[in-house]
């Protein structure tokens, strides 16, 4: 294998033998190869590509798509059946919420425990200890055992571990949700800097805006085969049509038989623009000038219109202002695919110096469950001319008169 190439996979696959009952199993160890009493579940078949060091590859695919089991392969926690896959480097990976965390350890202990599975030496890890414990911000409950732990606390543990041991290759399953806007920041900014450092990435989401915005390739999987691999805009762009047509082709089956079908809805594109100029780092003059955020969007069309909800944070994950399409009452307007246009704008917006980021998120009509989020969608760096301190310029007026 090339020396830049980090994996190679070559017609990867993962078969699985499925009983009817247990008492199969025992038949089949004395049938041997005479006969059968299981049927072959295929989940991942053909799978062939090579990532090269530095590259982010992004999955996308329903679910029981093979995504997961790709990249556990790859990880090494499961043997291929067909064909074969080579890693050059130290693999991080993220999988399983607490994978690899013993309970009844302490954070302290799972901490020693993970980061020595990964490969880090005991005076490693020391140096590194209290790195990892700071940006976890898990702070005094590090002695306690991990079940005594919230999801949100494992989530930021794990990531952190997986993240402080400079992986060659980094493996995130969007299982692993990093939870709160502060630290979802935090998380994003470390993966940003470790593909800056040249580690390869394999990231896999739902979340068609995330593929598009952190990867250079992305593949397709459906029902454990390649069906595309390529640019990302143009995976996602074709996922996206196949998700649609399945979509109206369940709710044409499920109006047959009498039956609601499963609902959807995807941010597909966000484009955040000031005066006219799009981009996803913008200089803003206070009180000058325009931002406008544009969120296109797929969805179930047999569903009611979902919401389209924003906010701007500041670097510590305070929201500082939202706004959302139901609080306005503008019901939002789609085409019979589901697809539709929200666009909103701050004339002169007020807010002082600073830097601010842009979260968009896609909501049920009632605005209750959240369908789908892009966070840090754009940096906004604002300038002033007035010494106004403080986060907003509210609207006022000032009147005088002489004497007390």
């Amino acid at each position: 294998m090339s020396s830049d190439i980090a994996i190679k996979a070559d017609k990867l696959g993962k078969e699985y033998q499925l009983y009817g009952r247990p008492i199969d199993r025992l038949k089949q160890i004395f049938a041997g190869n005479k006969r059968r009493y299981y049927r072959e579940f295929s989940a991942l078949r053909d799978v062939s590509f090579d990532l090269k060091k530095g590259e982010v590859l992004g999955l996308v695919g329903r679910n029981g798509a093979g995504k997961s089991t790709l990249l556990q392969l790859i990880c090494g926690t499961l043997t291929p059946s067909t064909g074969s896959v080579k890693v050059q480097g130290r693999i991080a990976a993220l999988l399983e919420l607490g994978a690899g965390f013993n309970p009844e350890f302490s954070g302290r202990e799972n901490v020693y425990l993970n980061a020595s599975i990964l490969g880090l030496s005991r005076a490693e890890i020391d140096d590194r200890y209290e790195a990892i414990v700071e940006f976890s911000g898990i702070g005094e409950f590090i002695n306690q055992p991990v079940k005594t732990y919230s999801s949100g606390m494992y989530v930021r543990l794990a990531f952190s571990i997986a993240t402080s041991v400079d992986p060659d290759i980094l493996i995130v399953d969007e299982a692993l949700s990093v939870g709160d806007g502060a630290f979802a920041r935090k998380s994003f900014d470390r993966i940003m800097k470790l593909k800056a450092k040249g580690s390869t990435i394999l990231f896999c989401s739902h979340s068609t805006y995330q593929i598009e915005a952190l990867c250079g390739r992305a593949i397709w999987l459906e029902q454990g085969r390649v069906q595309m691999m390529g640019n990302p805009a143009t995976v996602v762009a074709n996922y996206q049509d196949f998700l649609d047509r399945d979509g109206r082709s369940t709710n044409e089956q499920a109006s047959e038989v009498d039956f609601s079908p499963k609902g959807y809805s995807r941010i597909v594109r966000v484009d955040t623009s000031v005066d006219g100029i799009v981009g996803k780092s913008l200089e803003v003059r206070s009180m000058e000038q325009t931002l406008r955020v544009s969120v296109s969007f797929a969805s179930d069309p047999v569903l009611p219109s979902p919401v389209v909800a924003i906010t701007l944070n500041a670097p510590d994950g305070r929201t500082v202002t939202s706004s959302s399409t139901q609080a306005d009452g503008l019901v939002l307007e789609r085409d019979g695919n589901g697809r539709g246009i929200a666009t909103i704008e701050f004339p002169a917006i007020p807010l002082l110096k600073g830097e601010y980021f842009v979260w968009v998120y896609l909501l049920s009509e009632d605005g209750i469950h959240v369908y789908d989020t892009a966070g840090n969608v754009a940096t906004l760096r604002f300038t002033q001319k007035s010494l106004e301190q403080g986060i907003v310029s509210l609207a006022h007026g000032w009147s005088t008169a002489s004497g007390i």
